[in-house]
């Protein structure tokens, strides 16, 4: 399986400065901000990117799980609320809240929410969020 990238370059002080997060495939290339993180800024967030990262892997898990139990969605549509705020010792994403509707012919609401926490435990994003990370850091004079 293919191993997927992005990078970010942050000029600056925490809350003056600013970055910029892009990866090769040309659809992330964008600026990011403290300001984003915090209020209603004009660029993107961590916490954004991560909630979009969520809401579609989510909804594919879904579609999988669905479509594997011989019920293969017509729609399915996830929204993802990343909560960001300070906490004891610095500030922390507190919360990931996952709302989604689907349509998909010949089961009930039962089913479909038993298929949506299914996905909600096995979606890659959702495990991901737990996973041990390695990090290399190289100083630069």
């Amino acid at each position: 399986m293919p191993v997927k990238t992005a990078e970010a370059v942050w000029n600056g002080s925490l809350i003056e400065g600013k970055g910029h997060v892009k990866a090769p495939s040309g659809k992330i290339d964008t600026d990011y901000s403290w300001k984003a993180r915090t209020e209603d800024g004009p660029t993107t967030s961590p916490e954004e990117l991560i909630a979009a990262a969520h809401a579609g892997c989510f909804s594919m898990a879904l579609a999988h799980g669905l479509a594997t139990a011989g019920h293969a969605p017509t729609k399915i549509h996830t929204t993802a609320k990343v909560t960001f705020g300070q906490v004891p010792g610095g500030f922390a994403i507190t919360g990931i809240a996952l709302s989604t509707e689907g349509q998909v012919p010949g089961i009930d609401e039962a089913a479909f929410k038993k298929a949506a926490e299914g996905a909600k435990a096995g979606c890659p994003v959702s495990k991901a969020l737990s996973v041990p990370i390695t990090l290399e850091s190289k100083f630069l004079k």
